[in-house]
This record gives structure tokens, C-alpha cells and sequence, in this order.
């Protein structure tokens, strides 16, 4: 047996389905790393996480593991193993695998035993589950294998343990939440706690439709200490130093990055959300309808900063309604950002849907209907631009508008992406004013203040009527969130949240906003996810319900 190793984890940002250009991926960072015993890589890896019911495709399967195999043969050159993810099938049955690929075969497969099925996982109806996996032998020194979810729970690192395993290495596909950094360094502690055996943990970088997974890898030693760490949110290969003093393998410990703030991770994300989205699905840029509000001006921002200013257009389409201030302050933001902004009046096309429909409406007062045929007149012509020029439409709605319905279906909700939707709008506020003084790792925007105070101070309007503000039908957004959150984070019934000192009668009306609205959600474009519970993956009520209008319920 080898007394050393030295083992590099690869964080890198696989595309789903893209089985060729992952496998390029992998051995583009073998080829870098010609001093590694074993190079060890995310859950998929091959065929990108999570692939859905694209696992399902015999095609598919085939090309996956005959590149599994055709990887494998490379290995044959003397250079270092690899330990990656794809999927397997092995006596008519379809895993989650973990393959180590070592003197040009595949020396061994693992395939995962406990599959997640909550949230946004939904493995249990794509995969077989897999036994629990014996160590793998590599130089010498026995692997206890993990493939994510076998972390989480005791009984995989019990029976590895139990086998005399000497080091744990846990592939992941973990996906970002606002707390789940926290929650893994927790449950990696309770696992080598549990066995006293030094952990691995890789993860992977990048977004997948609404999903951002934000990497920040570790190794962790025998008494739960992290004594490495990548930096979040960013493709990187660490190389770590493993030696066995007295039966026991220690990894050597490094310097680690500092630890990003709320803010910065959310901000990130966000950021990646829309950079993959765009490029993974091969869009020329994105088209933003600029109000001169906050949203659409944070929402701009971000896909600067995601996409370069000279691949994101801005369209100011003013009513008679729109304040000579909005025109300015929109103006004013898209100097700050290097963008192109152009004004199309919806004059013309209000007045031209007024006569149209005068003959039906004949006898009836203006109200939210002739409000809503502004935002759809809007949304026409984002939706020309995007079909003449190929570039897709981002929407621009925060989650506490989404979450009471404040937004109009076929009008602003028209697009193909959404930065904000699981950022609530008190965030919205933060946000701005975090990237007014700081520039994002990875940005492509200028560096320094980049939207206009006033965008960020004045109050929130949709200017869809005379003197409209936000708070005309809503309550202030520090009581909206707080309830929303509630709500749907916390799932709390009525009567403790007003024991947190709202009204009843507000914290019922935003209830049954909240239900009501859920038509309007599930139409919506995808958005990045943030929180515990975002819209889609997440919460995914009855549009038809019953019981949403119980009292205290």
C-alpha cells in the first residue's frame, strides 16, 4: 500500500446532455494535472445533474456509457485515475454511478443508494437504488464512495466504516439555497463524527435551468474540521496532499478563501442563473423592457454583469402614463451600464386596441383591464424584437409581486427567464445597493456605482395608471415580505403569524392573494432559485384548492 497521495478535486460546470463536451471538460483537467494519483469529479459529471427524465432515453444511456468506457481507455497512458459521475445500468436496472476510471478500464462502479425525493430532486422515478457500496481499492487504500444523498443519512458511511475504509469521498450535485453551505460543513461533520475517517467533498459550478450550483468543495478531516475550501461559485481544480501516519490518512490543510456574505452568493447566483441559461441554450443576448424602476434596472444590471453589455438591449416603451422621471432614470442607468436603450412609444397601439374594443366595452368604466393591455402591448413588442433578433426576452418580476399576483399574465410575465423571481423585493433594495459598491467576481460589468439612487429611493410604481404606486394595493413591502415568508417558507398558519404583530385581516388577504395567484405562477418563465422554496420545483400547489380560503389555516 501507497503511504501517499495526491488526490485533486475538480469543480467544473457540466452542461446536461452534453455528453462530448463534459467528457472534454474532465480531460482538460487531467491534462493539467499530470501530478495526481486521482483527479475526482461531481455526481454526472459525464452527462450533467441533474438530467431529468433525459436518463430515460436509450440513446441517451448508450452514449453516456460508451463514453465512460472510451474515457476509461485513456487512462491507460500512466496519468492519474479518475473518479466521475454518470449512469449505469447494470442487470436491466438505471443508477446514479460513481466510476472510477484507473489503467484503462473501469476499475470499479458504485452506484447510489439513498435517492433523493424531496424539493427538487426527484430521483426515486428515474434511478434504481443501489446497495450500499463496498470500498474501492486504489493503490492500496480502501474509498468509501458517496454519491451525495448517501451522505446525508447514516447508514452508507456506517457500512463503509464498517468496512475499514480510509478516506470518504462524496460526489455532489448540491445545488444553492441561501443556507445549504451551512447545512453541508454540518452534515459533513456529523458524517466523520460518526465514522472518524477525513471526508472529500466535491460539488459542481454553474446553472441548469432554475438551478445554480455554487461548487466550494472541501476536504474535512478526521475531527470535523474544513481544512480546505474552493472559493464559491467558481470552476477551480484544488490539489490536496494525503499522507497515512500511524493506520490514519491525514490530507495536509491549505489556505482558504474568504467566506462570500449573504448577499454576494445571492448575487452570484443570479448572475450564473442567467449567463448559463443564455449561453447553454445558445441565445446572442438577452432584451430587457427598462421601466425605470428598480426591477428592470437590477434585473439590466445583472445580465450585464452575466453577459456583457453589448449583448443586452434595453427598451424603454413609455405610456402617457410613464413619468418624464422614469424616462430619465432609465436613461441615466443604461449610460451607467454601457448599454443600448431604445424608446418605443405604446401610444399608438393603446389607442388602436381602445377603438378596436370601444364597440364591446361601450358602457363600462376603465380599470385593471385597460391597465393590463399596457403590459401586454409591452410585452408584443419585446416579443417582436426577440423573434427579429434572436435575443430572449428576461422578465423582470420580483417574488413578492409573483408571490400576490402582482404582475400580469401574457404582459410582464412574458419571457423566457427571470433573475428575480425567488428574490424578494426587500432584497431587490439590498441588492441594488450592494452592486452600487461592489463589483461580482466574474463580472462583466463596470466596476463602481452602476444604477442611479434615485431608481433605488423613489417609490415603487407600475405607472399604469394616474399617480400609481405600489403601496396603493399592497402593503409595505417590510410587512409583505415578512408574511410571505411565513407563508411559504415556514408554511405557518394565519393566526401565529399575527401573533408576530400584523393584522389579521392583512395577513389573510395576502394568504388568499397567494393561492389565488398560483395559475398565473405555474405559467411563468423559469427563474433562479434562491430560496428553500422557490416557485416551481418547489412549492407546487393546486391552482384548484379547496381548502385555501380556511380560516386560520
Amino acid at each position: 500500500m501507497t503511504s501517499a497521495l495526491k488526490i485533486a478535486i475538480a469543480t467544473i460546470n457540466p452542461t446536461v446532455g452534453d455528453i462530448d463536451g463534459n467528457a472534454e471538460r474532465i480531460l482538460k483537467i487531467r491534462a493539467e494535472t499530470p501530478a495526481a494519483d486521482l483527479i475526482v469529479y461531481s455526481e454526472l459529471v459525464l452527462i450533467g445533474y441533474p438530467p431529468e427524465d433525459l436518463v430515460l432515453k436509450p440513446a441517451f444511456q448508450r452514449d453516456a456509457m460508451d463514453k465512460a468506457v472510451e474515457l476509461a481507455a485513456l487512462t491507460s497512458d500512466g496519468g492519474p485515475a479518475m473518479l466521475i459521475g454518470s449512469l449505469w445500468i447494470e442487470g436491466g436496472k438505471l443508477y446514479n454511478s460513481s466510476l472510477l476510471l484507473a489503467g484503462g478500464t473501469i476499475s470499479a462502479i458504485r452506484h447510489k443508494h439513498d435517492l433523493p425525493n424531496y424539493g427538487v430532486f426527484d430521483e426515486k422515478r428515474v434511478f434504481a437504488s443501489g446497495p450500499c457500496p463496498e470500498p474501492i481499492e486504489f493503490k492500496g487504500v480502501k474509498l468509501g464512495v458517496l454519491t451525495c444523498e448517501d451522505l446525508w443519512w447514516e447508514e452508507v458511511t456506517e457500512y463503509l466504516s464498517g468496512k475499514h475504509s480510509d478516506i470518504l469521498i462524496s460526489l455532489n450535485g448540491s445545488p444553492y439555497e441561501t443556507i445549504k453551505a451551512h447545512d453541508r460543513f454540518k452534515n459533513g461533520k456529523d458524517r466523520v463524527t460518526q465514522s472518524g475517517i477525513s471526508l472529500i467533498y466535491t460539488n459542481q459550478v454553474g446553472g441548469q435551468d432554475e438551478l445554480v450550483f455554487d461548487g466550494e468543495a472541501f476536504v474535512m478531516d478526521k475531527n470535523g474540521e474544513v481544512i480546505i475550501r474552493q472559493q464559491a461559485f467558481k470552476e477551480c481544480t484544488t490539489m490536496t496532499e494525503w499522507k497515512c501516519v500511524d493506520g490514519k490518512w491525514l490530507c495536509d490543510a491549505q489556505e482558504q478563501p474568504s467566506k462570500n456574505d449573504r448577499l454576494t452568493d445571492i448575487y452570484q447566483a443570479m448572475m450564473i442563473g442567467v449567463r448559463d441559461y443564455v449561453n447553454k441554450n445558445h441565445f446572442p443576448g438577452v432584451i430587457i423592457g427598462m421601466s425605470g424602476g428598480i426591477d428592470s434596472a437590477l434585473t439590466a444590471i445583472v445580465a450585464v454583469d452575466a453577459l456583457g453589455a453589448d449583448r443586452v438591449h434595453l427598451v424603454m416603451m413609455p405610456s402617457k402614463y410613464t413619468s418624464e422621471e422614469s424616462l430619465i432614470d432609465a436613461a441615466d442607468a443604461a449610460k451607467m451600464m454601457g448599454c443600448r436603450i431604445d424608446s418605443i412609444s405604446i401610444n399608438d397601439g393603446v389607442n388602436a386596441f381602445s377603438k378596436m374594443l370601444e364597440g364591446s366595452f361601450a358602457g363600462t368604466t376603465p380599470d385593471l383591464t385597460e391597465e393590463n393591455l399596457q403590459s401586454r402591448l409591452r410585452a408584443v413588442t419585446l416579443m417582436a424584437l426577440s423573434n427579429k433578433f434572436g435575443k430572449m426576452v428576461l422578465t423582470t418580476g420580483n417574488k413578492s409581486e409573483m408571490s400576490v399576483g402582482y404582475a400580469t399574465i401574457y404582459g410582464d410575465m412574458c419571457g423566457g427567464y427571470n433573475a428575480l423571481k425567488d428574490i424578494y423585493k426587500l432584497d431587490v433594495f439590498k441588492l441594488s445597493h450592494w452592486r452600487n459598491e461592489n463589483h461580482p467576481s466574474g463580472g462583466l460589468g463596470p466596476n463602481g456605482q452602476i444604477m442611479p439612487v434615485n431608481i433605488i429611493e423613489k417609490p415603487p410604481t407600475a405607472e399604469l395608471r394616474p399617480d400609481q404606486k405600489d403601496e396603493d394595493s399592497l402593503p409595505p413591502y417590510e410587512v409583505l415580505d415578512d408574511i410571505l415568508e411565513c407563508l411559504i417558507e415556514g408554511e405557518m398558519r394565519t393566526k401565529d403569524i399575527v401573533a408576530r404583530g400584523h393584522e389579521a385581516e392583512t395577513v389573510a388577504r395576502i394568504q388568499h392573494l397567494l393561492y389565488i395567484a398560483e395559475y398565473k405562477r405555474r405559467q411563468a418563465p423559469p427563474g433562479v432559485k434562491i430560496t428553500e422554496k422557490n416557485f416551481g420545483r418547489d412549492r407546487r400547489y393546486p391552482i384548484t384548492n379547496g381548502y385555501r380560503d380556511k380560516k386560520n389555516n
